[in-house]
């Protein structure tokens, strides 16, 4: 009895809004502008909330950071430690740090305009892209811009600010990829350095059965302390992106 209840409900308040005259779903267009319905409105939002996650591994600084951080913590040799939650919850504060003058272009040029009705949603999402997309061309490399261009069959683009969103965030992707490889592999040097001395210690004392890996993560630890690594490499991260 319940559930035939729950769903007479569900079925009620959508035909009862339509009684009534509310606008489920309703597009029009004054002049050149096009206002949608409310409806249409919280479910753009929604969607867009849905979608957050992919936005934020895509669009902004947080895919080399994490990368980095999981490199480093592998050259460290010290398992889970720091836990993922920690890594990603660092990733996260230091990508908002990075992205903080774009997320202002996007509030002060799109948030703030719609919320007080000066602007229609189509311009509004216009206006918020502008700061997004020069923030991605500056970290994207120019070959990999062309190569998907390439594969997309789109050779006639003007320059870089006319390349397609759905084209750029491929190649910024790419590239973020390569930035973050080539960070992790200078970060992995020294501690590489440091096994390959233990080891042949090790080799040449006749212990052959103890792990150099055991051996060796004092040191490397002590050796990231002493440099003051978390600010070094946190530093640099921060650095190595180009927002003005």
């Amino acid at each position: 009895m319940l559930r035939k209840l729950v769903i007479f409900g569900c079925l009620a308040i959508p035909l009862a809004s339509l009684a009534q005259g509310l606008p489920m779903f309703n597009v029009s267009s004054i002049g050149k502008d096009t206002q949608y319905s409310l409806s249409l409105q919280l479910l753009a939002l929604m969607t867009t909330i849905t979608l957050l996650p992919s936005l934020l591994l895509m669009m902004t600084s947080f895919v080399r950071i994490i990368i980095v951080m999981s490199i480093l913590r592998q050259a460290l040799g010290t398992g889970q430690t720091p836990p993922n939650t920690v890594l990603v919850g660092l990733s996260l504060f230091l990508t908002l740090f990075i992205m903080s003058p774009v997320l202002t272009q996007v509030h002060q040029n799109a948030v703030l305009p719609y919320l007080q009705k000066g602007m229609n949603f189509d311009k509004a999402l216009e206006a918020a892209e502008r700061p997004v997309r020069g923030f991605m061309l500056k970290q994207t490399r120019e070959d990999d811009i062309a190569l998907f261009m390439e594969m997309a069959h789109n050779d006639e683009v003007a320059g870089s600010e006319s390349v397609p969103f759905i084209t750029l965030v491929p190649a910024f992707i790419t590239s973020e990829l390569k930035s973050a490889f080539a960070i992790g592999f200078l970060i992995y040097i020294p501690f590489v350095v440091i096994d390959l001395i233990v080891a042949s210690v090790l080799m040449s004392m006749g212990m052959m059965m103890l792990s150099p890996m055991m051996i060796s993560m004092p040191f490397k630890l002590m050796l990231f302390v002493l440099v003051d690594g978390w600010s070094l490499v946190l530093g640099s991260l921060a650095a190595s992106f180009v927002t003005s």
